[in-house]
């Protein structure tokens, strides 16, 4: 199965990395009861706090403990990398943030007061033990410091205990290339897969029974070096819906299904009382939109073709996507 969708061409590493400056970091927990982790997105710069980045959220169904989206709507700008990791450790993902940038101003000679951590979960109780909340900050301080422009996809960080359509998800990611007046601007998606009922997936016909209903939750962090507003990024985001209905997701009442957004272009200076602002044209903005919705089609594929089969926590089995298709056509020759 070709996991390449859309018309649009892709980056180098067909990675939410791409954007230049982008990197992204996993630390897999994997022990007799807990299947779990921690992904971090890091945008440039080196401190985002003391250079703020434009930034967006977009909420689609609020079934969600996500923390840090309040600020980002009413401010517009994103000042700490993302991080994703299950339910019940977004509070100990959290914190584990505060104390790596109150280190990071430390050291760049800025006494820290208050700070606006981005931290989005998926409940992966289906396969591990949740309620034991294993991540904390060394987990986190280890994703950070393995952040790379190449990372492993599939069930790893804060995919591993996933599922997606009743099968092993995990996390995805994809990359459009945007060229507008001559310029080439990128735009990815990472995602955290772990929503959908079986028999509304439209990429292939799965078995029945695997997922009856659609719920769980899907993150979506989108990154691009375009030049836009906090509005129009939001208006990127409610693009990514493209991608989950395509694949077949009515957005389900039992599932958060949340998208979050920043733009490196123009990093925010500080001092000074006006900011000066390029942002691209309305008229332009079916552009970024498609690379949206092709992206975020594409990651959660990808997020599943990565992940290898798996056992619930009731002795179940959780195939994989590749597996079965893989099966699939054979018996099919």
């Amino acid at each position: 199965m070709n996991m390449r969708v859309g018309t649009m061409p892709h980056g180098k590493r067909n990675l939410i990395t791409d954007v230049p400056g982008v990197r992204v970091g996993h630390c897999t927990v994997d022990d007799e009861a807990c299947h779990t982790g921690v992904t971090v997105v890091l945008p440039p710069p080196a401190n985002p706090f003391l250079h703020k980045l434009t930034a967006a959220s977009q909420v689609f169904n609020g079934y969600g403990k996500t923390l840090g989206l309040v600020q980002v709507d009413e401010l517009g700008t994103l000042e700490t990398p993302i991080a994703l990791t299950n339910t019940l450790n977004v509070g100990k993902v959290h914190d584990a943030l505060v104390s790596y940038m109150v280190e990071l101003c430390a050291r760049d000679g800025v006494s820290l007061t208050s700070v606006n951590p981005v931290v989005c979960e998926c409940n992966d109780s289906r396969v591990s033990d949740i309620a034991r909340r294993p991540v904390g900050e060394k987990e986190v301080r280890a994703a950070i410091a393995s952040a790379s422009e190449d990372f492993a996809q599939g069930a790893v960080g804060a995919g591993r205990g996933t599922t997606c359509y009743g099968m092993k998800g995990g996390v995805g990611s994809s990359s459009r290339l945007m060229e507008i007046d001559g310029q080439t601007f990128t735009l990815g998606v990472l995602v955290q897969s772990n929503y959908g009922a079986s028999a509304d997936f439209r990429a292939a016909c799965l078995p029945e029974g695997l997922a009856e209903s659609d719920q769980g939750s899907i993150i979506l962090i989108v990154a691009t070096d375009l030049p836009l507003s906090s509005r129009q990024l939001k208006r990127v985001l409610r693009r990514t819906s493209v991608g989950m209905a395509r694949l077949g997701s009515y957005i389900g009442h039992g599932s958060g299904e949340i998208a979050v957004g920043f733009t490196t272009a123009q990093p925010e200076a500080r001092g000074g009382s006006f900011l000066a602002q390029t942002v691209l044209r309305e008229a332009q903005m079916n552009i970024p939109f498609r690379a949206a919705g092709e992206c975020a089609e594409e990651a959660i594929l990808q997020s599943m073709w990565h992940a290898a089969p798996d056992t619930a926590r009731d002795g179940s089995r959780i195939p994989s996507l590749r597996e079965y298709l893989t099966e699939k056509e054979e018996s099919e020759k």
